[in-house]
């Protein structure tokens, strides 16, 4: 069992591997994430003086020197300040003889720009800064490690988080309404990025640093109770610390055990959305409404999510709009809409989820017999001429084939599609027309309305317009609804000689 090979350092709340397990991964870049402040600054000193542990198999060890380079963002907010602390950061590392990258960035601009452009997960300075440290510092282990010549994986990007920036987080998401996810706070790993101080105080690092006399660098609109996190540092914690001095060991213990069971819980939700998924597709999901309603709600809630950010990754969800979805799977039917446009809906047993698309419409050209016509989904109508071979019947070659392509193929009777059995022809293709009838094979020549056709074979109301309608002419009746259903009067009889054959390929 997993859990038992691991040794638990109960001081710490923490599971450690045992040393000398598992062989040390490839070594790679490692890319120290320096904003001049006295955590980051910690983090360079300690990264090219002491032990750490990287999570890269070899457990708290020296750093070699060749694998370090600091990257530092001036994110062009503070003027002379920003400068200031550029160069304050390109002095400590070249003091300690490590490369220093800097990338100059105008947080401000990109945040104000996505804005302007309908996003509304943009416009916030703050997540827009995080988003341009983290991608620059991606940016650069992918080309340190290419140049070193060693996989993307064995790169490392650490962090200076702390137990209280832990704390804090912990706070800042219950304050705006979170789940297990969220009240994990700050992972130890995420994929290449590594927290090694997660378990050190901002005062113990400061500590540290005074002991070596090292000076940092202050922001003051660290100090900014406008902020959330300011204010959680400045109002909630010193209040929390009154009743426990260790606060914020004690929420780091919470915040593992938090995550591990979210992990799990997580194991949990994806083998139960793989089971449910009927459809996928870029940018829509479809799941068994049926059988989801019918999960426990803990995992239902996980599967969800799932979903929607399947559909759309880069959506902001909130519970409500969980809880959104998860009213329209309970009772079977309705739709509604959740950030960013993203629509869902439950219909014929499934909740379909979309973003930025109805469906789209169909592809309008002619079709050459024998050819074949694109379609505007990448999907493709495919026509050829086929002779009844002598001796054979038909109507029961037509009937094995329709069995074996399951109304993906269908052969028809080329006269009566209005194609010459010789030389061939062409069919018109497009949509879904107001007032579109045919006489569905098998009914015995009673006719039905295209709209109610489709409604019966459970196709989605955002699907009906990008159905295939193969035509005799641009206003001539249908011969086959592509994939759905053929009109019985292009049907083979035993008179037939020369079949059409209609195909949609994917």
């Amino acid at each position: 069992m997993p859990s038992v090979m691991r040794r638990y350092a109960g001081g710490e709340g923490r599971f450690d591997r045992p040393s000398g397990q598992g062989d040390p991964e490839l070594a790679g870049p490692v890319v120290l994430m320096v904003s001049g402040g006295a955590d980051s600054t910690a983090l360079l000193v300690l990264a090219a003086t002491s032990k750490l542990d990287i999570d890269d198999g070899r457990g708290p060890a020296r750093i070699a020197r060749e694998r370090l380079h600091v990257l530092h963002v001036n994110h062009g907010l503070r003027g002379l300040d920003a400068r200031e602390d550029e160069e304050f950061v390109r002095e400590l590392a070249a003091r300690y003889g490590i490369p220093c990258t800097v990338r100059r960035v105008d947080v401000a601009a990109i945040a104000q720009q996505a804005h302007e452009q309908g996003d509304p997960n943009a416009g916030n300075v703050e997540n827009a800064g995080r988003e341009v440290r983290y991608a620059a510092a991606t940016q650069l282990a992918n080309e340190l490690a290419k140049e070193s010549g060693v996989p993307r994986a064995s790169a490392r990007i650490l962090t200076a988080h702390t137990a209280d920036d832990r704390a804090e987080t912990f706070f800042m998401n219950a304050i705006r309404g979170t789940g297990p996810a969220g009240l994990s706070s700050i992972p130890r790993r995420r994929n290449r990025i590594v927290r090694p101080l997660i378990d050190m105080t901002h005062d113990q690092l400061c500590d540290l640093l005074r002991m070596r006399g090292i000076v940092w660098r202050e922001d003051d609109t660290n100090h900014d109770t406008r902020y959330l996190r300011a204010y959680v540092r400045h109002e909630l914690m010193p209040v929390a610390r009154r009743r426990n001095e260790r606060v914020a060991a004690s929420l780091s213990v919470t915040c593992d055990i938090l995550s591990d069971e979210d992990a799990y819980l997580n194991q949990l939700a994806s083998r139960a959305y793989r089971d449910l998924v009927r459809r996928e597709g870029e940018g829509v999901v479809a799941l068994d409404a049926a059988r989801l309603a019918a999960s426990d709600v803990a995992l239902a809630r996980r599967v969800v999510r799932k979903a929607l950010l399947y559909a759309c990754p880069g959506a902001r969800l909130e519970a409500r709009h969980v809880a959104q979805v998860l009213t329209l799977v309970a009772a079977g039917k309705g739709s509604c809409t959740v950030p960013v446009d993203v629509d869902v809906r439950v219909e014929f047993g499934l909740l379909l989820v979309r973003w930025g698309q109805t469906g789209g419409e169909a592809s309008s050209g002619w079709l050459e017999v024998p050819g074949s016509l694109e379609l505007q989904d990448g999907r493709s109508l495919v026509a050829r001429l086929v002779s009844v071979p002598a001796g054979s019947k038909a109507p029961d070659i037509a009937k094995a084939h329709g069995r074996e392509w399951d109304e993906q193929s269908v052969l028809l009777d080329a006269a009566a599609s209005g194609v010459d059995q010789v030389q061939g022809g062409r069919l018109w293709v497009d949509g879904l027309q107001p007032g579109d009838v045919l006489c569905p094979l098998g009914m015995h020549g009673q006719s039905k309305k295209l709209s109610d056709l489709l409604a019966e074979a459970h196709v989605p109301v955002a699907d009906r317009p990008s159905v295939p309608i193969v035509r005799t002419s641009t206003t001539g009746a249908v011969v086959w609804v592509a994939g759905i259903r053929a009109d019985e009067r292009a049907k083979v009889t035993p008179q037939t000689r020369v079949m059409l054959e209609l195909t949609l390929e994917d």
